[in-house]
């Protein structure tokens, strides 16, 4: 729906040191060879296209060919740190065989493309602009969600690994037209993606911002929907920016859904996540707690989106005490703390 657009370009919040502390301690703090600003030296661009001759938004760019050699090789240092723990072995057999930049987003990303020349097998990640709220979306996915995802972090500059998949809206464009019983599977797992999402306010999943996995299975196929952009991680004040299905983007999975699953199969795949995330919650106590200590404090939106997002979840959960809430941080912890709840007679998050 037309209301569910971002009221306007999500502003990009620094690290704080509690955050940088955090960071640190789980190994995502580490010494890059070339940051972000180093990425911009570049002398020129070609738009890129697709197989099918369509503009992709993304342009390729160019270097002199000093940088192409010294920007190369620090690349493919970040690769080993992001792959291998740093072990710089690996180098030797690879090269970046192309530089990819978009002015579209929040981070302004660079995306890279490596290539084994041992096999010419291929790979990608991206370097972007720091933003902590995107930090915090990264963390909650990794402890909260069955995906881990590799991502490093220093000073302004912030490494993400490729997250393999089919963007949303080519799955849903061309890839949508199964049997009846992968249909059930489809609306089952963006159920179950609405719930992760949901708990731990991470907004925006409208359909190019999630990819679909797709496993060949004994019969039919097992279908995983992963978030790939968390720059809207607990930003915005709208409850319903948190709900992937008020999306118009998301109509043909959601149509799918209404077709197939009465509420109470609904009710019951809403429960089976809830558990799941709090099994992960408590796997992951230790490091969760820690997480939110730095997430209570920090800035990761204003106060009238505070306001807002605390008024529309009270409502909705029929509890008031999310107006008294004076931080997104205090917001995500509350929302969370409501599923640990449900799921277990002493909280988890021991703040």
């Amino acid at each position: 729906m037309a209301g569910n657009k971002p009221s306007k370009k999500k502003v990009a919040f620094g690290v704080s040191n509690k955050l940088k502390d955090y960071l640190t301690k789980h190994n995502r703090y580490v010494k890059l060879p070339v940051q972000y600003e180093d990425m911009t030296r570049h002398i020129a661009t070609i738009p890129l296209i697709n197989k099918h001759g369509e503009d992709t938004l993304w342009e390729t760019i160019f270097y002199d060919e000093w940088e192409t050699k010294e920007i190369g090789r620090s690349l493919c240092q970040i690769y080993a740190l992001l792959k291998t723990d740093g072990d710089t072995s690996v180098i030797d057999h690879l090269k970046v065989d192309r530089i990819d930049f978009c002015m579209f987003g929040n981070t302004h990303p660079y995306r890279i493309r490596i290539i084994n020349m041992l096999n010419d097998n291929y790979d990608h990640f991206y370097i972007k602009k720091i933003d902590s709220s995107r930090i915090y979306g990264l963390e909650l996915e990794e402890l909260l969600s069955p995906n881990q995802i590799g991502y490093l972090v220093d000073g302004d500059t912030l490494i993400e690994e490729h997250i393999a998949g089919i963007p949303g809206d080519d799955f849903m464009n061309k890839h949508l037209g199964v049997d009846e019983f992968n249909e059930i599977r489809v609306s089952k797992e963006f159920i179950k993606f609405t719930e992760r999402c949901f708990v731990r306010l991470l907004g925006d999943m409208r359909a190019y911002n999630y990819i679909v996995d797709i496993t060949p299975d004994i019969e039919g196929s097992q279908y995983r929907i992963r978030a790939i952009d968390f720059d809207q991680q607990s930003y915005e004040g709208r409850k319903n920016f948190y709900l992937p299905q008020y999306f118009k983007e998301n109509n043909p999975i959601v149509e799918l859904g209404m077709k197939h699953l009465s509420p109470e199969t609904v009710t019951q795949y809403q429960l089976e996540e809830r558990s799941l995330i709090a099994r992960r919650a408590k796997a992951n106590r230790d490091r969760l707690n820690l997480l939110m200590k730095s997430l209570l404090q920090d800035e990761i939106s204003n106060s009238k989106k505070i306001n807002q997002l605390g008024k529309e979840l009270a409502i909705h959960h029929q509890n008031p005490s999310f107006q008294s809430c004076e931080t997104m941080g205090e917001i995500v912890y509350k929302n969370i703390e409501l599923v640990l709840q449900k799921e277990f007679t002493q909280s988890i998050l021991e703040l």
